[in-house]
């Protein structure tokens, strides 16, 4: 028996986010303050600072981004040397509802707060599960609430006598990964004793390990969604944190790690590589940079084989993620590669704005087409994808309206025709544009003469080149969905209730 309207808050939220942790020697406010600034790109809506200053936790969490968030009293009360941070991206439906905002906090055993990446699909039988069986109370319909509350539970299962030790930790986090169904890369502080980190068994959300010496106090620690945040504040990256790991490092900076999944297998997600990273990061041991660079070259040979050569005079990127695609295109296919699309970086990301009114109404505030560039001229775009194709449509008519020929629209990315429920902001198929279209009709739609689209294997190939990783999630461009837990039924629900 539930209270009610209890089941209506466990809708799934899926989401975009960027999250790091970081046990130090010194305050370490400023330090997760300057990092999260660096993962802004993964999250707009709002923003979260924990710190644990011995056994007390102190927390900071606001709507808007990292700059406008923290004020310098926010800052002074941040007391401590181990903390974490987040980003968030809004999604339908929690945009404005900063109870959602992390990290959360439940306040036994020890104290936990907790930031996430990711998305959870078995909420309803987790919610269940708390309710009934654990007798935990849930307020907010946030997944990140629902993963706190199974790691607390798991972790007051395992102690026994006085002191918690890392064995207690790691099977905490193995009875979590029977439990939890999903992506998630999440970082937790326990209050008086350390920061744990963890990645779902599937690896499809990021996270990155990384190492400091002091010269006096021997090792600090950094965990992160993205390795630039490492570089930039002088950490050596150690290592992406495996599929199914947990790493627990002690407030004296001992760490210790444990692989706490059954059958991890490595299957990070093809969007981090195609969109969303920064590309001056490295992710599962491949350049993001490199990888968007390989998906021009390859994009440039489907090109090439659809569309006659006359129609081309100038490759122009969609700034920025697409730019080094664009770039090996115009080199590969021996045509001009121009910037024609002034981009205003005060604008958030219209791919994360929550609504679809709002977003279309963002496009031409964020991009402005310069006319010199496109009078008379046959125009080939890049971007790096297409979703719900209403910037893509609206890039097609800036570019007619500023003088274009011919628009030849393309896409370094597969047709996105299923949704994403791993933690990407695609949760509805009749938002996709490529759902249930073929693709003269999706060109028809964005108003192209020509629409050329990337091939699914040439993505991989492009991605996977190199490495040592042997598969990626893709399936948002294929429908496969590599937990196999994600059932019609399920897409069903999380469309009702993102509709409702």
């Amino acid at each position: 028996m539930y209270p009610r309207g209890y089941m209506n808050l466990r809708e799934s939220r899926p989401r975009m986010c960027g999250i790091v942790g970081i046990v130090s020697s010194q305050p370490v406010n400023q330090q997760v303050y300057d990092a999260l600034l660096l993962l802004q790109h993964r999250g707009q809506d709002s923003t979260g600072i924990a710190t644990a200053d011995g056994s007390t936790l102190h927390m900071q969490k606001a709507k808007g981004q990292v700059r406008e968030a923290y004020r310098t009293r926010d800052m002074r009360s941040l007391l401590g040397n181990m903390g974490l941070g987040h980003v968030r991206y809004a999604t339908k439906g929690n945009a404005s509802n900063e109870e959602e905002a992390q990290p959360f906090y439940v306040n036994a055993p020890y104290g936990i707060t907790l930031v996430h990446n990711g998305n959870l699909t078995n909420t309803r039988e987790l919610t269940s599960q708390l309710f009934t069986i654990d007798r935990r109370h849930l307020n907010t319909s946030s997944d990140t609430e629902l993963l706190v509350n199974v790691l607390a539970n798991e972790l007051q299962e395992q102690i026994s006598g006085t002191d918690l030790d890392p064995d207690q930790v790691f099977g905490a986090i193995a009875r979590l990964h029977e439990r939890v169904e999903g992506s998630y890369a999440a970082i937790a502080l326990i209050a008086g004793h350390g920061l744990l980190a963890f990645r779902d068994p599937f690896g499809i959300r990021p996270l990155v390990l990384g190492r400091r010496q002091t010269g006096f106090t021997g090792e600090e620690w950094i965990v992160a969604s993205e390795s630039l945040v490492l570089e930039s504040a002088g950490y050596e990256l150690v290592r992406d944190i495996a599929p199914g790991e947990a790493v627990y490092i002690t407030t004296d900076g001992e760490m210790t790690s444990r692989q706490c999944a059954k059958n991890p297998v490595l299957l990070p997600c093809s969007f981090e590589y195609v969109y969303l990273a920064r590309p001056d990061s490295v992710m599962n041991g491949i350049s993001v940079y490199e990888a968007r660079l390989r998906l021009g070259n390859r994009l440039a040979d489907t090109i090439a084989k659809y569309t006659p050569m006359g129609d081309i005079d100038v490759v122009m990127p969609i700034p920025d993620s697409s730019r080094p695609a664009a770039m090996q295109v115009a080199q590969k296919l021996g045509v001009e590669y121009r910037e024609g699309f002034y981009k205003n970086r005060y604008v958030g990301r219209t791919f994360i704005m929550p609504g679809q009114a709002e977003r279309k109404k963002s496009v031409k505030q964020k991009l402005n087409a310069m006319s010199s560039e496109f009078k008379g001229k046959n125009i080939l775009i890049v971007d790096d994808s297409i979703v719900r194709g209403t910037t893509s449509k609206e890039i097609v008519q800036m570019a007619r309206e500023a003088g274009a020929n011919k628009v030849t629209f393309t896409s370094a990315a597969p047709p996105v025709r299923f949704p994403h429920v791993y933690g990407i902001n695609m949760p509805s198929r009749h938002e996709l544009v490529a759902h249930g279209r073929k693709i003269p009709e999706i060109a028809t739609e964005l108003g192209a003469d020509y629409l050329i689209y990337q091939e699914v294997a040439d993505m991989q190939a492009a991605i996977l080149e190199g490495s040592n990783v042997t598969g990626l999630d893709m399936s948002c461009f294929t429908g496969d969905y590599v937990t196999g837990t994600v059932t019609p039924e399920y897409l069903d629900w999380v469309e009702r209730n993102q509709l409702s």
